[in-house]
């Protein structure tokens, strides 16, 4: 059945001449289906999404989102978010499924050309606790701070344990993630 004759490799050849475009197509309908996902979560997200009027007792004031992000925002599975409280710039994201697309804010400045030092575990005013780090870019000093809470207010602060445990159903959305970044 398997031998080396030339029908049986012709037969095989075929059946993958057959097989593949298939299976792109397959692939492509998913692409699809999954960005038109994306898209209708956000679309069903109002544009008054409310976010938080205070920071530790400072008031916040938003801020715009860059072009890049404007275009991440657009295909995340949640919303997006930026403030300030005059020192302090916070990015809110709100995640309703789990998703690749939220990564830790290490790989957000190290792509933006960032150096990246000093990254420890902190508990921050006595809660819960933060992944902190100082992101250093011609001269400027950045300490910056992330965690995901979720629903029932179970934190991480590993982008990939949040993942699987959301996935595993472990934790359950919708969750919070918050990264805080202020001069040094």
């Amino acid at each position: 059945m398997f031998d080396n004759l030339f029908l049986n490799r012709v037969l095989h050849k075929t059946l993958w001449l057959a097989l593949l475009p298939l299976c792109a197509l397959w692939g492509v309908a998913q692409t699809r289906t999954a960005q038109g996902t994306d898209y209708a979560l956000n679309a069903s997200t109002p544009a008054s999404a409310e976010l938080p009027a205070q920071w530790n007792g400072v008031a916040l004031r938003p801020l715009a989102l860059s072009e890049v992000e404007h275009r991440f925002a657009r295909r995340f599975p949640g919303t997006v978010a930026r403030l300030t409280d005059g020192e302090q710039v916070l990015v809110l994201r709100t995640v309703r499924k789990p998703t690749r697309m939220l990564h830790p804010a290490t790989d957000c400045y190290k792509g933006l050309g960032y150096r990246i030092s000093h990254e420890k575990l902190e508990a921050i005013a006595g809660r819960a606790l933060w992944r902190c780090f100082v992101a250093e870019r011609a001269g400027q000093r950045l300490r910056v701070c992330e965690h995901i809470e979720d629903a029932q207010g179970q934190t991480f602060t590993d982008t990939s344990a949040w993942y699987w445990a959301a996935l595993a159903g472990q934790s359950s959305g919708p969750w919070q993630a918050t990264t805080v970044a202020s001069a040094l």
